[in-house]
């Protein structure tokens, strides 16, 4: 088991990461002094998966744990469910200390942080990520959030979690897309902080896909040991450090909601497309060389990750490109890679330049 700490004064609190977690969450969190009545939000087929695992763990230390079932998509992320869970647990908490659990991936991750930072103006909440991406990514650094129809986590708080638990032995059980979602994050982490992590990646990219465990606690422990570097001095995302973090997302949202967050494109495939739009920016604006971009084209398509969009159009893509929060006094934000471990921030990156390299990496396009 290791161990990472997040250091944000009063908002500090530990990563564990390591196989078979789950059931020693109990222990884990009896210290933390959250209240004894977890509220875990999950979704179904985690419940039917996992359900005597997690309730035992938390009987076992005299937590007392209701479930509360949320739909298994992106479509949780919506203000109607948000609010309707709410409800739930205001009707539940009489005479209770609720604290919440996220149990789950990057949706149910960002829903129930969301509904913690949100419901009494605050209660605790534990992040417990069971996909490779939410372990790696989603999970730590407080962003919550749900989406509106325009466009992607556009309502949400910063509210720290009080604990990740990362328990690779979730992973076993994920599909292999899912686990290819998570690569895609894991790729972005090379190609802003980490050459050797890429590297890495590129020689073991097949153990990862076959889930071997020591590989994958090596990739999300390098992972979170970076987001926790950038997090740690730019908790806000108000200096700049933070925004190095959207390699390949600003593209890779509106490509989401372009879709309506349907199954066409999980977030990780919208962030490998996204990566590989960037990649073209950048080396029209001759911010990298060829063999830069091909190295990240290669990898993304090594992770079995799309590099091509299909079935969208040129016009929807810009469209809801437009509502990007990330845009700056109207200007976009763009990150763009320079190197194999360092990346650059472009403010006001030419339409025209953007929507050319998008036509390029549109399958048919």
């Amino acid at each position: 088991m290791k161990t990472i700490k997040v250091r944000l004064k009063e908002r500090s609190y530990d990563i564990v990461i390591g196989a078979g977690l789950l059931s020693k969450t109990g222990a884990l969190l009896q210290k933390l002094g959250l209240g004894k009545d977890a509220v875990v939000i999950t979704n179904k087929p985690l419940l039917g998966l996992y359900k005597r695992d997690l309730e035992t763990s938390l009987h076992k230390d005299r937590f007392t744990v209701r479930f509360e079932l949320v739909p298994d998509s992106e479509k949780a992320k919506s203000s109607n469910v948000a609010l309707k869970l709410a409800s739930r647990i205001a009707a539940y908490d009489k005479k209770r200390s609720v604290f919440i659990i996220a149990f789950g991936g990057g949706v149910i991750g960002d829903l129930a942080g969301f509904v913690a930072a949100i419901y009494k103006r605050g209660v605790p909440y534990v992040q417990i990520p069971t996909t490779l991406l939410a372990q790696v990514d989603s999970a730590i650094g407080g962003k919550t959030a749900i989406d509106l129809n325009i466009a992607k986590n556009l309502v949400g708080a910063f509210y720290q979690p009080r604990m990740v638990i990362s328990d690779i032995s979730l992973l076993e059980t994920l599909p292999a897309r899912q686990i290819r979602n998570g690569m895609a994050e894991v790729i972005k982490y090379g190609v802003i902080k980490d050459r050797q992590l890429f590297a890495f990646l590129e020689k073991k990219y097949s153990d990862i896909l076959r889930r071997d465990k020591e590989s994958l606690e090596f990739v999300v422990s390098r992972s979170s040991r970076i987001k926790v570097n950038i997090v740690e001095h730019d908790e806000l995302d108000k200096t700049g450090l933070r925004a190095v973090l959207n390699y390949g997302h600003t593209v890779g949202h509106a490509i989401e909601s372009a879709s309506s967050y349907l199954s066409r494109y999980n977030h990780g495939e919208s962030v490998a497309i996204g990566m590989a739009v960037a990649c073209d920016i950048a080396s029209k604006l001759k911010l990298t060389s060829p063999e830069v971009c091909e190295r990240i084209k290669a990898l993304i398509k090594k992770a079995g990750l799309p590099t091509k969009i299909t079935g969208l159009n040129l016009s929807k893509i810009c469209g809801s490109l437009a509502h990007d929060k990330k845009f700056v006094r109207g200007k976009n934000r763009l990150v763009l890679p320079v190197s194999i471990g360092k990346v650059k921030i472009i403010d006001g990156v030419p339409d025209r330049i953007i929507n050319e390299a998008i036509k390029k990496n549109l399958k048919n396009g």
